[in-house]
């Protein structure tokens, strides 16, 4: 008999004359770890199998960037999301619908926080999956002039130029970035766009007029959601105007439709 089988028989003679409540102790005692080691990668496989079944396509995504998180308007985002799903009759079983409010564009994009997000936004937007890009004067302006938005003008239908025209936001495309470098990084060593005045309402100021966006400044319930309420304070003007709420839809979108819905959904132009 060897050594091994053995130990088997003392240790089986040892259980047989043991209570219950004794056979546990001592299992615990020599296999806590073995068993704590089990339970961990049966739980992780669990997870993983979870979040691998739960886990859906966006069916509309819109970034909501350097919006201000209040008591009042944390839970609005998410609220939102349910409430548009079953308007823009989207199948609950096959998509999710985000409103994302996390995305923190600081001036500042030296700090990493920004570096992230930067990162992940153009992450997002390569891969198709934003609809809509909701964001103020000076970080919309910035994706605009790296031509990331539709021109409107040529996106829109009739009746959607007829209805929403009047709130246009416009880049001037004589001014896009030439590829040399990114807006989102480096600074105009010559000029700094901040001290330029533009009039982004007013097409006939601009030499090359694009229509990328939609103020949503007043009058909706984005707007009434207090989100961008920071920008009422004057230090927030850009470019020689008070700063906008503005709305684009980024060329990498392939349902532009659906971010017209949403303008609908928040009631905007009514």
């Amino acid at each position: 008999m060897s050594v091994v089988e053995e130990i088997r028989n003392e240790q089986k003679k040892a259980l047989s004359t043991m209570t219950f409540r004794e056979k546990l102790s001592y299992f615990w005692y020599y296999y806590k770890i073995h068993t704590a080691v089990v339970l961990a990668v049966v739980a992780f496989a669990a997870l993983f199998i979870y979040q691998y079944v739960t886990n859906k396509d966006y069916g509309f995504y819109a970034a909501f960037v350097n919006a201000q998180l209040t008591y009042d308007n944390a839970d609005l985002a998410a609220e939102w999301a349910k409430e548009f799903q079953t308007y823009a009759q989207i199948d609950p079983d096959e998509y999710q619908v985000y409103l994302d409010t996390s995305i923190a564009l600081s001036q500042d994009m030296g700090s990493q926080d920004a570096l992230s997000n930067q990162e992940k936004m153009l992450a997002m937007l390569q891969a198709g999956i934003v609809h809509a890009i909701v964001a103020e004067t000076e970080t919309f302006e910035k994706y605009a002039q790296n031509e990331y938005f539709y021109d409107l003008e040529t996106l829109f239908s009739e009746e959607e130029l007829a209805k929403y025209g009047a709130y246009f936001y416009y880049t001037d495309a004589s001014t896009f970035a030439d590829g040399s470098d990114d807006t989102f990084y480096a600074e105009d060593e010559l000029t700094d766009p901040a001290d330029l005045v533009i009039n982004h309402r007013d097409p006939a100021s601009m030499e090359r007029p694009v229509a990328v966006g939609i103020v949503l400044t007043e009058d909706n319930l984005l707007a009434e959601a207090g989100y961008y309420d920071y920008l009422s304070a004057p230090e927030q003007d850009y470019q020689g105007y008070p700063s906008d709420i503005v709305l684009g839809i980024p060329v990498t979108c392939k349902e532009p439709e659906l971010a017209v819905r949403f303008l609908a959904f928040i009631k905007f132009c009514e």
